[in-house]
């Protein structure tokens, strides 16, 4: 009978291991619609509510390290390094995500943010938006770890 016990309990931390989100922990290249050059790197993290951030950890791109002076709000003059630039997004069911927003820090505007993991698992994905989806932009972001 213990054993059984055991069993079940090992298996229950096994499912709640695997309950975290496939984004949470893992970090990403973006890259820029328009140049098609990397920009940064940002990390996705998994708050206690359930849905995802994502911070930039590094920026790639020469001479925009410096403070997002176009930001507003809490944002503003903020150092690009450690700024959030995603939030609350939520996986849709599978590797669909929807519900998010996403800053971009040069025009310092929010919009309205979904995606989808891709090439199983090393790209996602972005439609950023403001209103519907079709009045937006894309991104795909590749995986970095």
């Amino acid at each position: 009978m213990k054993k059984i016990a055991l069993a079940l309990g090992l298996m229950s931390l096994a499912v709640f291991a695997n309950a975290a989100d496939p984004l949470n922990g893992t970090t990403w290249k973006t890259i820029d619609d328009k140049t098609k050059q990397p920009k940064a790197i940002v990390k996705f993290t998994e708050q206690k509510n359930g849905t995802l951030t994502a911070s930039i950890q590094q920026i790639l791109t020469k001479g925009e390290e410096n403070a997002c002076s176009k930001c507003e709000g809490p944002y503003h003059n903020k150092s690009l390094k450690g700024l959030r630039i995603v939030s609350g997004l939520k996986n849709a069911g599978g590797t669909s995500y929807d519900e998010g927003s996403i800053l971009d820090p040069q025009s310092g505007k929010t919009y309205k943010l979904k995606g989808q993991l891709a090439d199983g698992g090393k790209k996602l994905e972005l439609r950023g938006f403001i209103g519907i989806s079709a009045l937006g932009r894309n991104q795909t972001w590749i995986r970095a770890n």
